[in-house]
């Protein structure tokens, strides 16, 4: 029996998934002043950091068409999976569920699932990875769906970014107090809803502060953890990345633990210094 997993690319690849088969990333396109970048393995994390700081413009994120997730089902897999985008905040997981639909009027046998993760980043890691060990134990088909949907219910992201930027001028931040709080380093601690939308749950005055302030919330409200994956991505700040880790195991019991580092689509949300947790 063989399956494939479909994963938009704002959820971060392990090393070892880069080149294994059941696995493949479908890139959404990031444009900066005019220009298209392919979040894909040629995406050059600090030369778009330095590009989007220099640009008064915001940039911003196209999702996949349903015909590259059509492509991307089209396979001898006999079970395919897709984990995307929140449906919240991005198109993706409507053009994944077209995708599927395009693909069953010709092959109305194939077993295809689409999850809307309403998270983003490694919570849609997590997600993939829980596919994967469902069917490692050899679930039937509808009982990898129930228990990877369960298991989307149980978990919580949380993020604490040094530059809001991309996010407000995104209207991401739309259902949120604005904040003129630059000027006193004011850093807010985010998370998301059980819709996958996005809340602001505190805030601190540096990021040091705001980092472990979001760890009081991960550590709250970890339920079953000693079950589960600990993630964590962050923006080109590795060091925060451990800061953060040590912090919530010193509090919590966990698995295992994943860092990545985020690739475009988180890259230009989280921008430079963001850390995202999942767990």
């Amino acid at each position: 029996m063989s399956y494939k997993i479909v994963i938009d690319s704002c959820g971060e690849l392990p090393e070892s998934w880069k080149t294994d088969e059941n696995i493949e990333s479908i890139p959404l396109t990031l444009t900066v002043e005019g220009e298209d970048i392919i979040d894909d393995e040629t995406f050059d994390q600090s030369a778009f950091l330095k590009k989007t700081a220099q640009s008064p413009e915001c940039p911003k994120s196209s999702c996949p068409s349903p015909e590259r997730y059509m492509q991307a089902y089209d396979c001898s897999a006999e079970r395919v999976y897709a984990v995307t985008l929140s449906s919240n905040l991005s198109g993706s997981y409507n053009s994944a569920v077209l995708g599927k639909n395009l693909l069953l009027e010709n092959r109305p046998e194939q077993k295809i699932y689409v999850f809307d993760s309403r998270s983003a980043s490694v919570g849609e890691t997590l997600v993939a990875m829980k596919i994967r060990e469902c069917e490692e134990q050899g679930m039937a088909f509808e009982q990898v769906i129930e228990t990877v949907e369960a298991y989307i219910d149980s978990q919580n992201t949380y993020f604490v970014l040094e530059n809001l930027e991309t996010l407000r001028k995104n209207g991401r931040l739309s259902n949120l107090k604005a904040f003129v709080a630059s000027a006193l380093k004011i850093k807010p601690v985010m998370g998301s809803t059980p819709e996958g939308t996005i809340v602001q749950l505190n805030q601190a005055r540096g990021i040091n502060k705001a980092m472990m302030k979001m760890v009081d919330y991960v550590a709250q409200r970890a339920k079953d953890s000693e079950e589960k994956v600990l993630a964590i991505s962050h923006c080109n700040c590795p060091a925060r990345a451990e800061i953060v880790k040590e912090a919530i195991l010193q509090r919590v019991s966990v698995k295992d633990v994943v860092i990545l580092d985020t690739a475009g689509v988180s890259t230009m949300y989280a921008n430079d210094g963001g850390v995202i947790v999942v767990l």
